[in-house]
């Protein structure tokens, strides 16, 4: 158990001899299921000419070039493998307890189905078994004694290795993260559900299906070892600028960082100050522009407010000398262009996960330049500026895979945004790899169509230099919040300069920016501060429109001095908290005007780009 695993590696193997695999069934009479073997025989056929040809264009160089963790995986494992290297998985005594440990589950499980020395009657609801797990939740996992011994023996090494991990004690608090990230990493991708002949719902739906489930989940995994991505839903279900991001309106602004989106209005009247919000540039800008009733963009139109966002280019070769400067000059340069556009000083701005980091850093420039006053207020969706507790992306921030990084990118300038989608995949493996692996891969089913996972698998490439930039001096070394640490745009950073008012929302369970992490916001800025607790996640806890009448939010008004403190008095509020925010926007200025001239974009006199959702959206 010492040597992680090489996924691609491995599903490979399972279907290059797939006579292997088709030998094991005995033909039957009267055309039952699994009774032809001409079928199986056409079945393996094909597999192998499929596997054949993968392999032709893959000599050939006929496929795209893939980032080196999907093309090369073993580069990553061998990363693994020294992080594994302090658990004693070798040691005898921890192998000789293993094996006892696991004669004794295999005596105790089968003595549930009436076999061996401890034999028992199997009760009405089938078998007891001592671990629970929702990827065998299936009853087809206890019906046979074979899979339950199989999926609970794992369940129980899993238990010890994760147990190792988080007992150990290498010296240094990220190593520890590091080797219970890989051990958890291990164990995920050891799942019995993970290999056909371990999984009965694969067996059972491969004879049923006469092996066309096999060959059906083959040209799924073909298909994406040749995008170098893994596919999470229908690729053709969805269409941005059609049934995704529909929100009416028009682009005003084109640089070559970004497109200004302005969104025409809904109401009569608007209020006054306008709202500019600011996407993460690692993901496109239309997670808050998904279905009509998922969107936070037509929402927030609906609700009275201009609204304008920023579209991110995808980093390309001529992105190459990009920095953090040029991101802070741009969303300065957005607060600028519209306050001009629609002639009022200050616009409320929204800074999503990096793009909130960035805007807490554009305050501080424009605070140390006298010119606060451009910003009405600022809200950050699950940002982060103190990085000390970061969550688990931390666990990829050392000099070894930060080397790995920057060699990925240079000869491009950018780094594939496939690379940085199969990172955010890898903290969360059971839910967004090896639940497709098991659906797409082994039982050939059918893509869903969900427009969040559709959003998910749109990558975005970013500017090389930037991004190591980023890497280094926020997630490593911790920079911007030493006051004068770090600049934008020629002017240095301080982070306890800003006072323009502040809405802090954070995610309860996410994973990308923790909750403790956002909260650390609230002991840099200086201005008045409201932090508000959702449930759910990075994505699920931001995209929560009140029609769903999903999850719930918590608010404290009193002082509080932690996050503790902070969920020790708070009250909670089923729903949505969509209405809260903009309850507080309209406390820090009521003032309305006409919706009319250029608070409708595309009007007489108004010259524009294109409709919205632009180009740069669209472009891969």
């Amino acid at each position: 158990m010492t040597q992680p695993p090489d996924p691609t590696a491995l599903l490979g193997q399972l279907f290059t001899a797939p006579q292997q695999l088709f030998s094991q069934f005995t033909p039957g009479e009267g055309g039952k299921p699994g009774g032809d073997l001409a079928q199986w025989t056409d079945v393996a056929q094909r597999l192998q000419a499929m596997w054949f040809d993968f392999q032709r264009e893959q000599a050939e160089g006929a496929m795209a070039r893939l980032p080196a963790m999907l093309s090369d995986p073993a580069s990553f494992a061998g990363i693994m493998q020294g992080w594994l290297k302090t658990l004693p998985l070798t040691n005898p005594e921890t192998q000789k307890r293993m094996w006892e440990d696991s004669l004794a589950l295999w005596e105790s499980v089968l003595g549930q189905y009436g076999i061996g020395p401890k034999a028992g009657s199997v009760g009405e609801g089938g078998p007891d078994l001592p671990r629970k797990d929702r990827r065998f939740a299936d009853p087809k996992w206890r019906e046979q004694p074979f899979y339950a011994l199989v999926h609970q023996t794992y369940l129980m090494l899993a238990e010890q290795v994760m147990a190792m991990a988080d007992a150990a004690e290498p010296g240094d608090p990220a190593k520890r993260e590091q080797l219970k990230f890989a051990a958890r990493t291990l164990v995920e991708a050891l799942s019995p559900a993970h290999f056909p002949m371990l999984n009965p719902l694969v067996m059972e739906k491969a004879i049923e299906s006469r092996g066309e489930s096999l060959v059906k989940g083959f040209e799924h995994l073909l298909a994406d070892l040749k995008r170098g991505q893994l596919t999470h839903v229908d690729p053709q279900a969805f269409k941005v600028g059609e049934n995704i991001a529909t929100t009416p309106g028009k682009v005003v602004l084109e640089t070559r960082l970004f497109q200004l989106i302005q969104y025409s209005p809904t109401t009569e009247s608007v209020l006054e100050v306008p709202l500019v919000i600011f996407p993460p540039w690692i993901n496109r800008f239309y997670i808050l522009d998904l279905s009509p009733q998922k969107s936070f963009i037509r929402w927030a139109v609906e609700q009275g407010l201009t609204v304008f966002v920023v579209s991110w280019k995808s980093a390309d070769a001529s992105m190459a000398d990009v920095v953090w400067d040029d991101y802070i000059r741009a969303q300065i340069e957005a607060i600028d262009h519209v306050r001009e556009r629609l002639g009022v000083g200050s616009a409320h701005t929204i800074g999503y996960c990096v793009a909130g980091t960035t805007l807490a850093a554009s305050l501080a420039v424009l605070a140390r330049r006298g010119e606060a006053d451009k910003v009405k207020s600022a809200t950050f969706f699950t940002a982060q500026v103190d990085f000390e507790k970061a969550g688990e992306l931390k666990v990829f921030i050392d000099e070894q895979q930060l080397g790995a990084l920057e060699k990925l990118s240079a000869e491009t300038g950018y780094l594939d945004g496939r690379y940085m989608a199969a990172t955010f995949n890898l903290l969360r493996g059971n839910d967004l790899i090896w639940n497709y692996v098991v659906n797409n891969y082994l039982l050939g089913g059918d893509y869903p169509a969900f427009d969040l996972l559709h959003w998910n698998g749109d990558v975005t490439n970013l500017p090389a230099k930037w991004h190591m930039e980023y890497l280094r001096d926020l997630y490593r070394d911790n920079r911007l919040v030493v006051p004068d640490a770090l600049s934008g745009d020629g002017t240095p950073i301080d982070l306890t300069r800003i006072e323009t008012p502040a809405y802090i929302q954070a995610g309860r369970e996410d994973h990308i920016a923790p909750a403790e992490s956002v909260w650390k916001l609230m002991h840099h800025l200086r201005g008045p501060k409201t932090f508000l607790l959702a449930g759910s996640g990075h994505i699920a806890g931001v995209v929560n429109p009140p029609t769903a009448k999903k999850y719930q939010y918590w608010t404290n008004p009193g002082p509080a001095d932690s996050l503790a403190d902070f969920v020790a008095g708070a009250v909670e509020t089923p729903g949505s908290w969509w209405p809260h925010w903009i309850e507080w926007i309209r406390r820090q200025d009521q003032g309305e005007v006409p919706a009319k001239g250029k608070r409708a974009p595309g009007g007489k006199d108004d010259t524009v780009i294109e409709e919205a959702p632009g180009s740069y959206v669209k472009s891969r």
